[in-house]
């Protein structure tokens, strides 16, 4: 049922961006792609260490007018952690990856904030590598659902902008990347 629910909200989301370019495209004369309004950006993250995190997400979108912009991009996320024992010899490590798909929609009702909705479709896989002898265990891979809904600031910086972002994903499946608490996301679109 969960993924019956995410498929229709990613048709919903689609159809309310065509309606808003074809919106904006009556409100100009001429209409058209204006290569201007194209916004390229996404996540680009990386930490080392005991916890290893990598997150690639480029994503692109475009500005229909003032009050909304919309776009996709593709994801690729993949962490691992390895846990210790007292002495500080390695027990096991966990890995998980993460590639899918993303569509975005930001509406924005003054012009440096917005709030955003992000439904993502992500295949999940990972295991676990034992220290002491024991087997690896190897996590099934799967397709998890998320539905980002955040809120931000766009701040100009340059020749794009700045992005600081809360977000909270609302679906909470158990193997989600962005876990069961909200957090925050900085960026720059170009």
């Amino acid at each position: 049922m969960k993924k019956m629910g995410c498929i229709t909200f990613f048709i919903v989301l689609l159809s309310l961006s065509v309606y808003a370019q074809g919106q904006e495209g009556n409100e100009k004369s001429g209409g058209g792609f204006d290569k201007s309004r194209l916004f390229f950006g996404g996540n680009f993250g990386m930490s080392f260490g005991n916890q290893t995190f990598i997150n690639i997400s480029p994503q692109v979108g475009y500005q229909f007018s003032q009050y909304f912009s919309a776009g996709g991009g593709i994801n690729f996320i993949s962490s691992s952690y390895t846990i210790r024992d007292y002495n500080g010899d390695k027990l096991y490590k966990d890995s998980y990856s993460y590639a899918g798909l993303n569509i975005f929609g930001r509406v924005y009702p003054i012009p440096f904030l917005f709030a955003q909705v992000q439904p993502e479709y992500n295949y999940s896989w990972g295991k676990t590598k034992f220290y002491n002898g024991q087997p690896d265990i190897k996590l099934d891979g799967a397709f998890v659902p998320v539905l980002l809904v955040g809120a931000g600031a766009a701040i100009p910086a340059g020749r794009g902008r700045l992005i600081a972002m809360l977000q909270y994903d609302v679906i909470g499946d158990a193997r989600s990347p962005y876990g069961r608490n909200m957090f925050f996301t900085f960026g720059y679109n170009f």
